[in-house]
């Protein structure tokens, strides 16, 4: 049977979670992990494999190790929802995942070849004997999943992802988020898989961390500050540049960028913000160096590679804490929890 003739169509767009600030309480709920990766829905039927990320755009170019080891399996027919993940000594790496995304095969083969990639399944989209589950609830899904992954055998590229209905078990995942994580799934258990809706819930624990102004951008078409740029020190006391804010009040810019012009200086000792790329402009790429005297505490939810994964958020400015305080420290991950195999 072709692909295209599979009960589930190549073009679905996955479930999807809205963001909500606390793990849901009462009867009917299933709690899992929110795994630190790339969204994957993979099909298979007989020697054809499509791996679709959440966008709807095929990855099986960026990730021929997956496609190779999803045809070995037992199993020549499923569609399954998982998360792509590639570990880096031990430890789970986002900046993997973005380094396959490389329009040369060859360098995508060298690095699949280095760090493979593996699939961490949560949920069976198709039946064993090829029928969708689209409609079926969570509670029948799962166990479909738990069969497929059964027949799996002891493939190292799927891995069961694990779960609980145990609210304070999930509560105690997102107060010790391991670095393979970043928050926590809810899912109702009676619930049908509906496609590119926001119908599961996510919780994610938003972290704080003391930075350095190390600099700070103009606002574009203006001559207002429109972002900080955040520094951390490392162990040899070089203060590197590892994301910005930009949630500064309005009223609040003209004299913010008097105080700070009159505070230009020798800025980052250590990385310091790229220039212009091909993601940004000329004018984006320009910054002001200060002098490294302001401290400002953001919020944040993800780091990646030593760096806030997006920008982040102006909690207070702490004139009581001194530069050489804010740390690297701050960032570093807790140990990880272990998925099922």
């Amino acid at each position: 049977m072709p692909l295209a003739d599979l009960p589930v169509p190549l073009d679905l767009s996955p479930m999807e979670a809205k963001l909500v600030e606390a793990v849901p309480t009462g009867a009917g709920w299933r709690f899992e992990p929110k795994w630190d990766g790339f969204r994957c829905l993979a099909f298979r039927s007989g020697d054809e494999v499509a791996l679709k990320a959440k966008s709807g755009k095929p990855l099986n170019r960026f990730f021929p190790d997956v496609v190779a080891a999803l045809k070995a399996l037992p199993a020549d027919r499923f569609v399954v929802d998982g998360e792509l993940t590639i570990e880096v000594d031990g430890a789970p790496s986002f900046e993997a995942l973005q380094m396959r995304l490389h329009p040369a095969a060859s360098r995508v083969a060298k690095l699949a070849a280095e760090h493979p990639a593996g699939l961490m399944l949560f949920d069976c989209l198709m039946d064993a004997q090829g029928r969708s589950l689209l409609d079926a609830p969570l509670s029948d899904r799962r166990k479909a999943l738990e069969a497929l992954v059964k027949r799996f055998g002891k493939a190292k590229v799927v891995r069961l992802s694990p779960g609980t209905t145990d609210r304070a078990k999930a509560c105690a995942w997102l107060e010790d988020l391991g670095s393979h994580l970043d928050g926590v799934i809810a899912k109702r258990l009676d619930g049908p898989y509906v496609p590119g809706e926001r119908a599961m819930q996510k919780i994610k624990k938003i972290r704080t961390a003391d930075c350095v102004v190390g600099g700070f951008r103009y606002a574009e078409g203006t001559k207002l500050v429109g972002s900080l740029l955040l520094g951390l020190y490392d162990d040899e006391g070089r203060l590197n540049h590892v994301g910005f804010t930009s949630t500064i009040r309005h009223a609040e810019r003209p004299e913010l960028t008097a105080k700070l012009l009159k505070l230009k200086g020798e800025g980052f000792t250590g990385d310091a913000p790229g220039g212009p790329s091909r993601w940004s402009t000329q004018r984006s790429g320009e910054w002001v160096a200060l002098k490294l005297a302001l401290v400002v505490e953001v919020a944040y939810d993800q780091v990646t590679g030593g760096r806030f994964r997006h920008g982040t958020r102006l909690v207070r400015w702490r004139p009581d804490k001194a530069p050489a305080q804010c740390t690297m420290a701050q960032i570093a991950r807790p140990a990880d929890l272990s998925p099922t195999s």
